[in-house]
């Protein structure tokens, strides 16, 4: 039997949205690979997985660390890649399940890399997945962008002097993975007077899904991995 490689994005983490394609797919794969970030973090995707397939599948834990550091990360891409292809050449179907889209700051992406480099004969099949700006959206009843306004989407990591350009840009903007630098980015809406323009959704789609205005209120408190802000009509400060 040939083996076939997933990518599968599951969704922001509503089990309803995740594809009819997926789905399928899931009802049929071997193996279940999983990133994990370190031993003891929940994996989001297969909690969202465990909800719709109620069959045993394997499952095994990739380990993607939260580092900046190319070589350490570059370590993990080609053991995780290496993996995979060793269970796709002995004919398994294996599935690489992530959040929200497999081709959005999904670590899938490396490993597609990896295999497209190293193992170019290997069938590979990608699966779009509902993205959680998407499903925040969704949720806000508010469009990301209409007519000809134009969007930003960044990862508020690091770089606060791109996300201050980014700011005087756009029309709209989606900051991913603000929990680790929200107190500074709340600096840098105050002093651009921006804070009415910003909601803060988090865990979008989960039980305890939280939507606020009032984002001053989260200042100095730890927020949940799944959090994002979306600025909307900021031209017309």
């Amino acid at each position: 039997m040939a083996g076939k490689f997933y990518g599968i994005g599951v969704g922001p983490g509503d089990p309803e949205l995740l594809t009819l394609k997926a789905y399928r797919i899931l009802q049929n794969v071997d193996v279940v690979c999983v990133p994990k970030s370190s031993a003891d973090r929940e994996s989001l995707a297969l909690s969202v997985v465990n909800k719709i397939i109620k069959h045993q599948i394997l499952t095994i834990e990739l380990t993607f660390p939260m580092s900046r550091n190319k070589q350490i990360l570059e370590e993990h891409w080609a053991i995780a890649g290496e993996k995979v292809a060793q269970l796709v050449q002995q004919g398994n179907k294996v599935a690489f399940i992530t959040i929200g889209d497999s081709m959005f700051y999904s670590t899938y992406g490396y490993i597609q890399a990896y295999l497209q480099k190293n193992y170019p004969w290997l069938p590979v099949e990608t699966i779009p997945g509902v993205t959680a700006m998407s499903a925040c959206a969704a949720a806000l009843g508010e469009p990301l962008a209409t007519g000809d306004e134009d969007l930003a989407v960044i990862p508020a990591v690091n770089n606060l002097k791109r996300l201050e350009e980014t700011l005087d840009t756009f029309d709209n903007v989606v900051l991913m993975k603000i929990n680790r630098h929200f107190d500074k980015i709340l600096e840098i809406l105050h002093k651009k007077n921006l804070i009415n323009h910003a909601v803060l959704v988090s865990r979008c789609g989960y039980p305890d899904q939280l939507i606020s205005r009032e984002i001053t209120e989260f200042a100095g408190k730890n927020l949940d991995y799944m959090s994002i802000l979306i600025l909307r009509n900021l031209k017309g400060r």
